[in-house]
C-alpha cells in the first residue's frame, strides 16, 4: 500500500466514523478532519469532482461549527447572569388597568403574561399584593391545556404590558438569555409555592395534632 491510499483509507474511515457519531460538535470536528484528508487524497489523485465536494463541505462544516461552539458561549453566560425585562418591554403592549378590573380568572384560557408598570395587582387565591416590576401570568404558559391557575384583580389603576405566549415561544427559541431567564422565573415560582403549600400542611397538621391549643389561641 503506498501512502497515498494510506491517505484515501484514512478519510474512508474518518467518513464512517463522523457516521457513528451521536452529538454534533465531534460529528463537526470529525466532518472537518475527514475533509481535510478526502480534499488531499483528491488533490493527489486528481479527483476532481471530490475535490470540489470537499471544497464545499470544509468551509461549512466549520462555520457550522462556529455557530454551535458560540451558542454554547451564549447559553453558559446566560445561564450566570441576571436578565433585565428592560429589553423585553419593545415586544410587549401597553395598557391601562382600572382598579376592580380582573386582568384573567383562574381556569380561564392563557394566551398572554404581564409585567406590572404602575398600579397594585393581588393574586386572589394566594392573597399575594404584587408590587411594580413583577412578571405575572407565565405559568399559565406551562399548565395543561394553557389554562390559568389563579386570578390577577388589580387593586389600584395602574399600566401593564403584555406578551403573547406566541411571542413567548419565538423568543424562547431565539434567544438564549430570555430561555434561561423564562425557566429560572417558572422554577422560581414553583418552589416557591410547594414552601408555601409545605408551610399550610404544617400549620393544618399541628392544629390537628393539638386541638386544645388551637382552641385557646382562637379563644385568646
Amino acid at each position: 500500500m503506498t501512502w497515498v491510499e494510506a491517505i484515501g483509507w484514512l478519510g474512508a474511515a474518518l467518513a464512517i466514523t463522523g457516521s457513528a457519531m451521536r452529538t454534533i460538535i465531534p460529528l463537526r470536528c470529525i466532518g472537518i478532519a475527514t475533509n481535510v484528508v478526502s480534499l488531499s487524497y483528491a488533490s493527489l489523485m486528481h479527483l476532481y469532482p471530490s475535490m470540489t465536494v470537499n471544497l464545499i463541505l470544509l468551509p461549512l462544516n466549520g462555520f457550522r461549527l462556529y455557530q454551535m461552539l458560540r451558542l454554547i458561549q451564549k447559553v453558559k453566560v446566560a445561564s450566570k447572569s441576571d436578565l433585565s425585562m428592560d429589553w423585553l418591554k419593545p415586544f410587549m403592549s401597553q395598557s391601562s388597568v382600572k382598579a376592580g378590573e380582573i386582568l384573567f380568572a383562574k381556569g380561564d384560557a392563557a394566551n398572554c403574561m404581564y409585567y406590572t408598570l404602575s398600579g397594585r395587582f393581588r393574586l386572589r387565591e394566594l392573597g399575594i399584593d404584587l408590587p411594580q416590576g413583577r412578571v405575572v401570568g407565565e405559568m399559565g404558559f406551562l399548565s395543561p391545556e394553557n389554562r390559568r391557575t389563579q386570578t390577577l384583580e388589580c387593586l389600584e389603576s395602574g399600566d401593564v404590558l403584555s406578551i403573547t405566549y406566541d411571542q413567548v415561544r419565538q423568543l424562547y427559541f431565539q434567544n438564549p438569555e430570555f430561555g434561561f431567564y423564562f425557566l429560572r422565573l417558572t422554577t422560581e415560582r414553583l418552589f416557591t409555592n410547594m414552601e408555601r403549600m409545605e408551610s399550610e400542611i404544617a400549620r393544618l397538621r399541628s392544629r390537628a395534632v393539638n386541638p386544645a391549643t388551637s382552641e385557646e389561641a382562637i379563644s385568646a
